[in-house]
């Protein structure tokens, strides 16, 4: 089974000055109940589907299972995704040696909002804390893309 372990920052500070790639994303949901989430996402000119599992109690865990998919496809499923759109630039950031930082700058309904995620290989991987690196909020449902979807951050 394939686990995810990943903490997630809100930002507080300026990122893209270290950022060494960035690529647009738009994504859809096909399935947004808490125990098995199921995403449609285009980066850039390609298509993913993405399972995701319920979190763990600490919420850094969980099932995560993904494939590419062909781009008609991946638009085709847009279409039956659940109402909401979630757009935003993705930026990543180096974290030491074999840690990156996936900063998520959203538009449209969340504009405003910046997110953090490290993916870890375990639970208590240390890492460092670059400046710009706010609040944790792992775990926090309402920070999840498929809450932002639902309820984003406009309507806070």
């Amino acid at each position: 089974m394939a686990q995810e372990i990943e903490r997630k920052f809100l930002v507080k500070g300026d990122y893209k000055n270290v950022a060494t790639y960035s690529t647009k994303i738009v994504q859809g949901f096909i399935s947004t109940v808490p125990e098995r989430t199921v995403r449609v996402r285009i980066k850039g000119d390609k298509g993913y589907l993405t399972i995701k599992g319920i979190g763990n109690k600490s919420g850094a865990s969980r099932y995560e299972w993904e494939k590419e998919i062909p781009i008609n496809e991946a638009n085709e499923l847009m279409a039956i995704c659940e109402p909401g759109v979630i757009d935003k630039t993705r930026f990543l950031v180096p974290a030491g040696k074999n840690l990156v930082f996936e900063v998520d700058e959203f538009y449209g309904d969340n504009e405003g909002l910046t997110v953090a995620e490290i993916e870890l290989p375990s639970e208590d991987t240390v890492f460092e804390k670059p400046s710009w690196l706010g609040e944790e909020v792992t775990g926090q449902v309402k920070y999840y893309n498929s809450m932002l979807m639902k309820t984003p951050f406009k309507n806070w």
